[in-house]
């Protein structure tokens, strides 16, 4: 979508322009952090210490976003513009950092408490459903993440809300799953990255106008193109995220269970029907 009446600054203070692109990366933050805590509250844990969690974990994971966002885009800011790399205001973080760097600072975090670890990082796929969501909402306002042209029509692609869809999946899958099913501690987190990689890798990076690698296709009537560097990493992810899926199954049958919770182990499941 591009939309060119729209303005990326919300208002300015001064010569400080505020982009709505910020703000809207700030409240999705916001609301994550607050339900990841909530949550955790069930566990018996601190709030402070589960605030302390959560700040390292999103800063990590802002880091990681922009870190594989400039090494991927725009590497010569490396050497010739430093001050850009900071500016993630402008826009310009890559998911999947966010997600690796991020998910990594809170294992080692509380990598003496995998069980706490892996109910915790199931509570953040609502806080990334929402940034997902939130953060491609700002990328209208900056005219940015476009789709490419086609002769379809309707001019551009709106890759922009495809994946604020993408979000909107997720966060009405996580639960759903906690309304009806009782998947065990880190499924929900895996299989949520599952289904993001398929419905981005195979449909939104297909539509969106990004450079090509290997694979240089391109069908302007449709404007669908092979292969963006995210489709080259989609198959390594779905067989990663796949074999987490099978492996948090496989070693459910001891784990805490949060209060107002009733679990019962695939073990027990299998004994039950004997």
């Amino acid at each position: 979508m591009y939309i060119a009446k729209l303005h990326p600054f919300a208002f300015k203070i001064g010569p400080i322009g505020v982009h709505w692109y910020g703000i809207f990366m700030v409240l999705a933050i916001l609301g994550g952090s607050y339900y990841l805590i909530e949550r955790g509250k069930q566990l018996g844990e601190d709030p402070d210490y589960l605030s302390n969690v959560t700040l390292w974990t999103v800063l990590w994971g802002v880091i990681g976003a922009r870190l594989v966002f400039v090494l991927a885009n725009e590497p010569q800011w490396i050497w010739t513009d430093p001050v850009q790399i900071l500016r993630i205001w402008d826009g310009g973080l890559a998911y999947d950092g966010a997600v690796g760097l991020g998910v990594f600072a809170l294992w080692y975090q509380l990598r003496k408490k995998p069980l706490v670890f892996n109910y915790l990082v199931d509570w953040t796929v609502p806080g990334i459903g929402l940034g997902i969501f939130m953060v491609r909402i700002g990328n209208i306002f900056n005219h940015e993440v476009l789709g490419r042209m086609t002769e379809l029509g309707f001019g551009r692609w709106p890759e922009q809300l495809w994946g604020s869809f993408i979000g909107v999946f997720l966060i009405l899958r996580y639960f759903w799953l906690e309304r009806y099913r009782t998947p065990p501690p880190g499924y929900q987190f895996w299989s949520a990255m599952f289904y993001y990689a398929i419905l981005r890798g195979f449909i939104g990076e297909t539509t969106r106008d990004n450079p090509l690698y290997l694979i240089h296709y391109i069908n302007p009537y449709w404007g669908i193109g092979f292969t963006t560097l995210m489709q080259l990493f989609t198959p390594p992810i779905l067989i990663f995220t796949g074999l987490m899926m099978r492996r948090t199954w496989r070693k459910s049958a001891t784990r805490l269970i949060p209060p107002g919770k009733t679990v019962v182990s695939m073990s027990s499941e299998a004994s039950g029907q004997k």
